[in-house]
């Protein structure tokens, strides 16, 4: 393996590089030739889905295993300051020792041969990395500090902090590669940038779940745990109850969890849960810990630059999707709490429902956190389902339908219809974009992500020096100067509506022309009488074909919404008319000179090219805002 190995393999490296004696609890490891006591395995809250018989799925097991046997690797590093195990005898008696613990959870007796073959895998030596093989080895060769050292210092739940920490990781792994000079060590040199993270950087340690989910990658499951007493036990209370080697043992089985919730229990909330007048719920921290397994990676469904979500399943047994709200325009937790009254009174069938919410306490280390909680959606969301995959060119999903596109587009109209025009004051969304489209059982669209949302002044336009949304899906009126309006909702829609039509993303970035954007692609094809040229062509399959014409008219109501200039754009009620063929389609106007760069724009495909000079008269800015 050449360089630092790929972000999706971290969590796989993370987990190999990690396991130790977690916790010194009483019982003896059952061979004195294994270092290390492995009987967290049967305490420690880990996920063994992937490890049942029904499962059949090795891939997924193995990995999870892994991750369990990283945390006695960190924690033996942070006992004896040695990395990994030093003998092949040493690491056979531990593998051996490993299957006993899992076969005691009736588990399959043959899982740790299937996953881990070959004993050498776990020990080190000097050719390892650099020649490391101590703590000290490791303060000669890089410092005594190291980017790892703060960066994974503190409670790893937040998903910024815990990228901020594997970013960091990465960065220590390449230091240690080009110091050893042997590109073949890089994944040795990473496993023991893991191990340092986990058993000596972090100040919770490997046996905290939200280390064990960040570092490890270890899926979390509160379903093995004993209930939770009210008064959960202080660290200095657990380690005077050791005296006694049996309660000492049941103790330490929750001293990971029970410490780490005994923490966050005094920066939480500590009202119970209530219900406003309007119906949505606010949730304790600790409920949305429980329902998403410690906001575990596992369980990460989607990301933006306002948040992250994460898949989660309640008490009653709905799933939901969980943002934490890591970036907002809310002033405060008043602010905050009147978006959520506004957005708990839409009822819509194209939006997503939110169910509720969440205001953790401030405190100096974190401050406050939001989170909001929302309906899941089992289909995921539009972006996935309409472009290929960029690494590997393929979807795992198949190609959509026209009947399946055409309801999508009218869902999400009848959505905007709703914000703009169902309630008052209107609400202008200002993200609309393919990721926020998110797709029901029964493949029909929900708007999401109201976390950017704003009410107008009576319908008037909006100024605003915080201009919030996506590239490529912007008004230039609003990305320029500010102006928000409802026709800045229209713009995006349009660009969505053509997003879906062609197949093609909002911004072409691999253009060899320059970046591209969809609107000027399409709106010159159409101008040359090429609007068939515009079609994904899943739509001209047997599989997907559509009415030639129905489809067309898509194309070109998209182009209309996406018009540069305000006063060219339909409102969103005309632009559902012209969909539903309710009101005859006007002429395409011209455009102002394309507001991507490159001197031509065309389709391999088709073979089709046209020129920026058939988009007319050049841009007058202030016409953007007419």
């Amino acid at each position: 393996m050449s360089g630092a190995p790929p972000r999706r393999v971290l969590s796989l490296l993370l987990l190999v590089a990690a396991a130790s004696s977690v916790l010194a609890t009483a019982s003896p490891p059952p061979s004195a030739t294994c270092p290390m006591n492995l009987s967290y395995v049967l305490q420690f809250p880990w996920d063994r889905t992937s490890c049942l018989p029904s499962t059949s799925n090795m891939t997924g097991c193995c990995q999870t295993l892994l991750s369990v046997l990283g945390i006695g690797l960190a924690q033996r590093l942070r006992a004896t300051s040695l990395f990994r195990l030093t003998s092949v005898a040493s690491s056979a008696a531990c593998l051996a020792y490993f299957q006993s613990q899992l076969s005691a959870l009736s588990l399959p007796s043959s899982l740790v041969s299937a996953c881990f073959p070959s004993p050498e895998r776990f020990v080190i030596n000097r050719n390892f990395c650099d020649g490391i093989l101590s703590l000290s080895d490791w303060t000669k060769t890089l410092g005594p500090s190291t980017a790892i050292d703060s960066a994974c210092a503190h409670d790893l739940m937040d998903l910024t902090r815990c990228d901020a920490c594997l970013s960091a990781g990465f960065q220590v792994s390449s230091q240690l590669t080009a110091l050893d000079g042997n590109t073949s060590h890089a994944t040795n040199c990473f496993y023991l940038t893991v191990v340092y993270a986990a058993g000596i950087a972090n100040s919770f340690g490997p046996d905290d779940p939200h280390s064990a989910s960040c570092i490890l990658g270890l899926p979390i499951s509160l379903s093995s745990l004993p209930p939770i007493s009210s008064s959960p036990p202080s660290r200095a209370a657990v380690y005077a109850s050791s005296s006694a080697a049996a309660a000492f043992l049941l103790i330490s089985v929750t001293l990971g969890l029970y410490l780490w919730r005994s923490r966050k229990q005094r920066k939480t909330t500590a009202a119970t849960p209530a219900t406003p007048n309007t119906g949505s719920i606010w949730f304790d921290i600790r409920e949305l810990e429980k329902s998403t397994g410690y906001f575990s990676q596992r369980n990460l469904i989607g990301r933006g630059g306002f948040g992250v979500v994460y898949r989660g399943v309640l008490p009653d047994g709905r799933a939901v999707a969980v943002k934490h709200v890591l970036e907002s325009e809310f002033q405060g937790d008043d602010e905050f709490r009147n978006e959520v009254e506004i957005i708990s009174n839409l009822r819509h069938r194209n939006l997503v429902p939110l169910r509720g919410c969440c205001i953790t306490s401030a405190d100096a280390e974190e401050g406050t956190q939001r989170f909001l909680v929302y309906d899941f959606m089992p289909n995921g969301n539009l972006n996935d389902r309409i472009f290929l995959d960029s690494a590997g060119g393929i979807s795992k999903y198949p190609p959509l339908t026209w009947p399946q596109r055409k309801n999508i587009i009218l869902d999400v109209a009848k959505a905007l219809a709703y914000l703009h025009y169902g309630i008052k004051p209107a609400i202008f969304h200002r993200d609309i974009k393919a990721t926020n489209i998110l797709l029901d059982g029964e493949m029909r669209a929900r708007v999401a992500d109201f976390g950017l949302a704003r009410q107008s002044r009576e319908g008037q336009s909006h100024l605003t020096t915080r201009v919030a949304g996506t590239h490529g899906y912007l008004a230039p009126e609003y990305a320029l100067y500010g102006q928000l309006t409802e026709k800045s909702d229209v713009y995006s829609f349009g660009v969505v509506v053509l997003e879906i039509m062609s197949g093609r993303r909002a911004l072409d970035m691999a253009s060899t022309t320059g970046v591209v954007l969809v609107t000027d692609w399409a709106w010159t094809l159409v101008k040359v009488g090429k609007a068939e040229d515009v079609l994904d062509r899943a739509l001209t399959s047997a599989e997907g074909f559509g009415p030639k014409g129905m489809m067309e008219r898509f194309v070109l109501v998209g182009i209309l919404c996406a018009h540069v200039m305000v006063a060219l754009r339909p409102t969103i009620e005309d632009a559902l008319a012209m969909l539903e063929g309710d009101i005859e389609l006007p002429a395409v106007p011209d455009r102002p000179m394309p507001l991507s760069h490159g001197s031509f724009y065309g389709d391999p495909a088709t073979n089709s090219t046209a020129s920026p000079r058939l988009s007319g008269f050049p841009l007058n800015p202030g016409d953007m805002l007419r």
